[in-house]
């Protein structure tokens, strides 16, 4: 009975296995049929993940076979790729496109990030003012300023408050390690922004000398809408404008003239001594009224 049921479970593994050498074989036929290629072409991927800033390495690329189309703008060798820096993250296996690395010669870092016409300019926030965390790169941001502008009465309006840059890239985010007053090392949240040449200015003088806001905004909201401020007055009702003041222009002075001195009457006599002649000069007495 054993020898029997050996012998049946031998006949069905020798079936088994016969059938999956056919199977195999089937398989092999039909991807090595006419008309069906095999991949021959290979594109550059990364061996993990690259992040923005990161300066890239022979290590860090690999060539695989690539039976799709090739991407646009694929880096075609390793070589071309290895010294370039890197502007967008790229991800394990993803193809190394141009438009995520620097040009040659651009290096790594933040600096190889910034396009041409571009600023990068670093503002410090505190958890607030950046938003607990959620200002992110590639997020987009208005920049809001509060403060009181000079030459206007801070007793009647208080504080005033206007967004003055809006639709601003956030460039990256992170930890920044600074030195206290007393040397000890100390955290500080930095944001980095992306601005033109004059946003740059406006922003450094919003940041030194009034207290700066970020609004997080939709990235696809980039539309600049109009605002007009607004003030401490007017959250309380108040019109929040400054009291006019009516200009009234200083009286002149009175002219005193000095006094005028008439010059008293006079008469002439000719007076005759012989063959000559004399003339005196004599005041008319006045009367008294």
């Amino acid at each position: 009975m054993n020898r029997r049921l050996i012998s049946v479970f031998a006949f069905a593994l020798l079936v088994a296995g016969l059938t999956s050498f056919l199977v195999y074989r089937l398989i092999i036929l039909h991807v090595q049929a006419p008309g069906r290629q095999v991949p021959k072409n290979k594109l550059v991927v990364a061996a993990h993940e690259l992040q923005v800033g990161a300066l890239i390495h022979d290590y860090d690329l690999q060539q695989v076979p690539w039976g799709a189309p090739i991407p646009e703008q694929a880096v075609k060798s390793i070589p071309d790729a290895v010294g370039r820096g890197v502007v967008a993250t790229i991800y394990q296996n993803e193809p190394i496109l141009e438009r995520r690395l620097a040009p040659k010669g651009a290096g790594a870092g933040l600096a190889a990030t910034i396009p041409v016409g571009k600023r990068a300019v670093a503002l410090r926030v505190n958890e607030v003012v950046g938003l607990a965390g959620f200002v992110l790169p590639g997020m987009r941001v208005d920049v809001l300023v509060a403060g009181t502008a000079p030459g206007t009465d801070s007793n009647s309006t208080g504080t005033l408050c206007r967004t003055v840059l809006q639709d601003i890239e956030v460039l990256s985010a992170g930890q920044k390690i600074e030195k206290s007053t007393d040397g000890k090392p100390e955290s500080a949240q930095v944001v980095n922004l992306l601005v033109t040449p004059d946003q740059a200015e406006i922003l450094n003088l919003a940041s030194s000398e009034t207290k700066v806001q970020l609004v997080l905004r939709n990235p696809l909201d980039n539309r600049e809408e109009p605002t007009h401020g607004t003030s401490i007055a007017s959250l309380f009702g108040q019109s929040g404008k400054p009291v006019p003041v009516a200009f009234r222009p200083p009286m002149p002075r009175p002219v005193i003239a000095p006094p005028v001195h008439a010059d008293p009457p006079v008469t002439t006599i000719e007076v005759f001594s012989g063959t000559k002649k004399s003339e005196q000069v004599f005041e008319v007495p006045q009367g008294k009224n």
